[in-house]
């Protein structure tokens, strides 16, 4: 399905255009100090013509059939995309960490890919210390993979998913498989 590109979008947002909306699917996860696991997830990228987008992510654990296990990660944040191609991303986690991010908006194709530049935790948060993200638009379809350093780990592969655009059917605050 394409993706429209909105008519009050901030200059600054369109080579980000194809990220608006929301998004639904499934994703994997794996680090050294846990099992690997398997997870629902909702994203949703919005604007109001300002020169910043607005994110919100929730996710789920799952069972391999899509059964819920139990709730997980939530994160909510601001990218903000720059003259250069370059892009600005601040972000909060329900587990007691907030991230300054930067990447860059790749010139050729729909994709951004960004590094932590600063991580704060609070006093009960988890030793982490460094990201890597990647987001693109494959197929119509939202991909990310995630890397990350934590407790003691080097930087390494963490989660990734593949997401679909779910502009009509779900909205935050549900999920597959509950009641």
């Amino acid at each position: 399905m394409p993706f429209e590109i909105p008519e009050n979008i901030h200059e600054l947002c369109a080579p980000l255009a194809w990220m608006i909306g929301s998004w639904r699917g499934n994703g994997h996860g794996e680090y050294p100090t846990i099992e690997g696991f398997q997870f629902g997830q909702e994203v949703v990228f919005q604007q109001d013509g300002r020169p910043f987008i607005h994110y919100f992510s929730r996710a789920w654990i799952e069972q391999e059939d899509g059964t819920f296990v139990r709730n997980a990660a939530q994160e909510t944040g601001f990218l903000r995309p720059q003259a250069d191609r370059t892009v600005e991303v601040v972000m909060a986690h329900n587990t007691g960490f907030v991230e300054i991010w930067h990447g860059e908006i790749h010139p050729d194709q729909p994709r951004i890919e960004m590094v932590t530049d600063a991580v704060a935790r609070t006093a009960t948060a988890k030793d982490y210390t460094a990201g890597k993200r990647l987001y693109g638009y494959v197929d119509g379809d939202l991909l990310y993979a995630y890397d990350m350093a934590a407790v003691g780990q080097e930087l390494q592969p963490h989660t990734w998913a593949r997401l679909q655009r779910d502009d009509g059917g779900g909205h935050v605050g549900s999920h597959r498989g509950t009641g």
